[in-house]
């Protein structure tokens, strides 16, 4: 199989189909675009998780597992409260990075206000580089839980900031010397810098009074992949306007350099959200300082349409990210 996430068949067939549903406690479980498991805990509390690992990348990988954490769990609405840590070394690493990795965990962990409860750290042969696997745990109460299966035709799509924030940062960091071959130094410096929009904490915080339906941290599988993901939970058809789907010119040039497609490419630092009124979601993400645009709308039915002028195409289910391709070249 291809790096990355499981294909979507593979993944309903042996994993999401042999996994049973038993707790009443459990109101959100494992499902195709679904960010976290909720779980009643008293009386309107519920406590939203998340896990996540992070391999794509080793650069300022402490920084990095947080934010895509407290993502996830912002996604649901929750205020995130703090992560559990399972870090596994390779026996080249030596003490000061581990240190810097832990460091930089805490301060992404101090200005979101969360906590890093504990969790595992190793020395393991079975890695060729560091790995951080990562359990996310956040509030809220029962009443204000989104859930994309709560999303309904005839609603607005709205993405927040620009896609493929991400993996421009990642490859402007792991690629420097080849990209100078081409860009400038204040070109990739500003590629680098688009790690400060990866948190979409923020951007929940912003819209939680503005009757948001649903969100989804457009993560692994880049804006195609969250679009497909969203409509599958949801259940309903798309109508999206390639045009209107906002994406920085240096996202647009790295991509082209690599030769792989932004809109399959890791984006964390972008919230898609789903909402009666868009216009108003925007508004305030405006009021916030965070950009927001109406990309499209959901339908009736099953068609996934991808409106570029005149040409109208399928969306596709969900491909393997563009982020492992463009590592290789």
């Amino acid at each position: 199989m291809k790096i990355g996430k499981l294909p979507e068949p593979v993944l309903i067939r042996s994993v999401l189909k042999q996994v049973k549903h038993r707790r009443e406690e459990i109101l959100m479980g494992p499902s195709v675009g679904v960010d976290c498991a909720a779980l009643e805990v008293g009386a309107d509390e519920v406590l939203v998780m998340s896990s996540d690992p992070i391999t794509g990348t080793v650069q300022d990988i402490g920084s990095h597992c947080i934010h895509i954490t407290a993502n996830d769990l912002a996604a649901s609405g929750a205020e995130p409260l703090g992560v559990m840590l399972t870090v596994m070394l390779p026996d080249t690493v030596e003490e000061p990075e581990i240190r810097r990795m832990v460091q930089d965990a805490e301060a992404v962990c101090s200005r979101l206000n969360m906590e890093i409860f504990g969790g595992h750290t190793e020395i393991t042969n079975v890695v060729n580089q560091p790995v951080i696997s990562v359990t996310g745990v956040g509030k809220i109460k029962k009443s204000e839980l989104l859930s994309p299966a709560r999303i309904r035709p005839g609603q607005d799509v709205i993405v927040t900031k620009w896609i493929g924030l991400e993996a421009t940062a990642i490859l402007a960091k792991e690629r420097t010397e080849q990209l100078l071959r081409r860009f400038s130094p204040d070109f990739v410096r500003t590629a680098k810098e688009f790690d400060q929009y990866l948190s979409v904490v923020p951007d929940a915080r912003a819209v939680r009074e503005a009757g948001v339906t649903a969100m989804h941290d457009i993560t692994e599988g880049g804006v195609f992949g969250a679009l497909w993901e969203m409509a599958e939970a949801g259940g309903v058809g798309l109508e999206v306007d390639l045009k209107a789907i906002p994406i920085r010119q240096e996202t647009v040039e790295i991509c082209e350099y690599f030769g792989v497609n932004p809109y399959l490419i890791m984006s964390s630092g972008s919230m898609m959200i789903v909402a009666d009124d868009g216009r108003y979601v925007v508004d305030c993400l405006e009021k916030a300082g965070i950009h927001g645009t109406v990309v499209g709308r959901t339908t009736g039915g099953n068609d996934r349409l991808l409106r570029n002028g005149q040409e109208v195409r399928y969306l596709d289910r969900p491909q393997a990210d563009e982020l492992y391709r463009a590592l290789e070249v």
